[in-house]
C-alpha cells in the first residue's frame, strides 16, 4: 500500500506532468470504484488541470474547479504514459479502473490488483466533500505538527497501542503499516506499548522518529518515476517485510506478528528487550 512518502512523490510527479493540460477523455472501467455521481466524470472533459494536492493518502487534481480525487488503498496504483491508446478503454476483467487522457495524448491509468477492491475515486466540488478526507487527523509532515500536537494525540489515545495509533488515519494522516514499523524501530519502542506510557523523553524520541523517517522517505521518493516507487520503498525498509533477516542495527532476527489481514515486523533486540511478542493472529486491533 502506498503511504505518505510515495503518495507525495506521485503528487509531485502529477503536478509537473499535468500542469496546464486539458482533459480529453476519462474512461471509467471499474464502476464500483467511483464513489460519487454528481458531478459526472464527463464534466471533466475540456477542463484544465491546475493544482495537485495531497491529503493523507489521498491525491486530488484541481480540474477547472472540480476535484478529481483518488485513494489507491491496498492494491491500487497509478501508471503514467506519455502516449495513451487512442481508442477508449473498455470494461473487462483486467485491473484497469480509470484512464485519464489529456490534450497531448499523455495520461494516467488507475489500476487495482487483488480480490479486495478498495480503490476509491471521487469527483467533487471541494476536497472536504470526500468522507475520508473530512475525518483525517493532522499531517505529520506539516509545519504545525509539533511535539505538543503529538503529545496531545498520545494523551487522548490512552492505553491504545502505539502501532494502532500511528496507523489510524483519523489520528495521524498518511502513516500506514510499513512506515509505522520503521518509525517504531527507529524509536526502539514495542508496537504494543501503550500510548500514554511515554514520558517526556519518550515522546520526543517518538516525535523525532516520525519526522525523521518520513522526511528521509519523502526525500528518497522525490523525483522517482511512479514505476520505481514500490521497489525504492521495499529496498529502504529495515524491519518491515524482513521477517527472518538480521536487524541491520543489532543483528537480532527480525520477528513478525500476524493478524487476520495484515502483519507487523519488529526487532526483539531493539524494541522489546529481546522478548518475542505473542502472535495475535486473530486480533482485530490493526484493521
Amino acid at each position: 500500500m502506498p503511504e505518505l512518502p510515495e503518495v507525495e512523490a506521485l503528487r509531485g510527479f502529477l503536478a509537473g506532468a499535468t500542469a496546464g493540460r486539458f482533459v480529453a477523455r476519462a474512461d471509467l472501467l471499474a464502476f464500483a470504484s467511483l464513489k460519487t455521481f454528481n458531478p459526472p466524470l464527463s464534466a471533466l472533459l475540456g477542463l484544465q488541470v491546475g493544482d495537485v494536492q495531497r491529503r493523507g493518502k489521498f491525491i486530488g487534481l484541481d480540474v477547472g474547479g472540480l476535484w478529481l480525487v483518488f485513494h489507491l488503498a491496498r492494491g491500487g496504483w497509478l501508471t503514467w504514459r506519455d502516449e495513451q491508446p487512442s481508442a477508449p478503454a473498455r470494461p473487462g476483467r483486467g485491473p484497469l479502473a480509470l484512464r485519464v487522457v489529456f490534450d497531448n495524448d499523455s495520461g494516467f491509468d488507475l489500476t487495482e490488483y487483488g480480490t479486495q477492491k478498495r480503490l476509491a475515486i471521487y469527483l467533487v466540488n471541494e476536497l472536504s466533500e470526500v468522507p475520508g478526507i473530512a475525518t483525517l487527523g493532522p499531517d505529520p509532515m506539516a509545519d504545525d505538527f509539533t511535539p505538543e500536537v503529538l503529545g496531545g494525540i498520545l494523551d487522548a489515545a490512552g492505553r491504545a497501542q502505539l502501532k494502532g495509533v500511528l496507523r489510524d488515519q483519523r489520528v495521524i494522516a498518511g502513516i500506514g503499516n510499513a512506515y509505522s514499523d520503521e518509525i517504531l524501530h527507529a524509536a526502539k519502542m514495542s508496537p504494543f506499548k501503550p500510548a500514554n506510557s511515554l514520558d517526556a523523553a519518550g515522546r520526543k524520541v517518538l516525535y523525532d522518529a516520525v519526522r525523521d523517517e518520513l522526511s528521509a522517505a519523502v526525500a528518497r521518493a522525490s523525483g522517482l518515476q511512479a514505476r520505481e516507487l514500490k521497489d525504492a520503498k521495499r529496498s529502504a525498509m529495515r524491519v518491515h517485510g524482513r521477517t527472518g533477516e538480521p536487524c541491520a542495527v543489532c543483528g537480532t532476527t527480525i520477528a513478525e506478528v500476524s493478524f487476520a489481514d495484515s502483519s507487523l515486523q519488529y526487532c526483539p533486540g531493539c524494541q522489546t528487550g529481546g522478548k518475542p511478542l505473542a502472535d495475535r493472529r486473530l486480533s482485530r486491533l490493526l484493521k
